[in-house]
């Protein structure tokens, strides 16, 4: 396997250099969690729904990228694992909202913990130049994210 290896002073490659180290990091962050021995797809999901509370299905599907069939399914295993529920939206007695239980929340925490340590340890081998880089680029990086223009789900 060929590992390319960054070239700051060859703009033309840094695009594709920052996309591999994206790639990279979050394939190590999320090997790091186990707990749960969730998919990726249950994985996202089930922390979607602890960071942001209740939501229906239609809009996890939605946020998530995958088809109401297929985010159904999901849930319908999650359940049985005892990490959601469903239970009656009030404002709409015909909508169904999916809340994380008590036992998802937990798995939801511990799976977090096991990637921030991943993410710690990965930090502490590096140069404290490069650390006081990484605090302040991935926040900036998320913020970023999160007020940029919404991006389409893919069809």
């Amino acid at each position: 396997m060929h590992k390319r290896v960054m070239d700051p002073a060859a703009p033309d490659s840094a695009p594709e250099d920052l996309i591999i180290a994206v790639e990279q990091l979050v394939r190590y962050v999320r090997r790091s969690a186990t707990a749960g021995g969730l998919s990726t797809a249950a994985s996202s999901a089930l922390a979607r729904l602890g960071r942001e509370g209740p939501q229906r299905l239609t809009e996890l599907a939605r946020a998530e990228g995958v088809s109401q069939p297929n985010m159904t399914q999901l849930i319908t295993r999650l359940e049985r694992a005892g990490l959601v529920r469903r239970t009656a939206d009030h404002s709409d007695g015909r909508g169904v909202l999916v809340a994380a239980t008590p036992t998802g929340l937990d798995v939801f925490r511990q799976r977090r913990a096991e990637r921030a340590e991943a993410l710690q340890d990965l930090v502490a081998h590096l140069t404290e130049a490069e650390q006081a880089a990484v605090t302040i680029a991935l926040p900036a990086l998320a913020r970023a994210v999160q007020d940029g223009p919404e991006r389409p789900a893919p069809s």
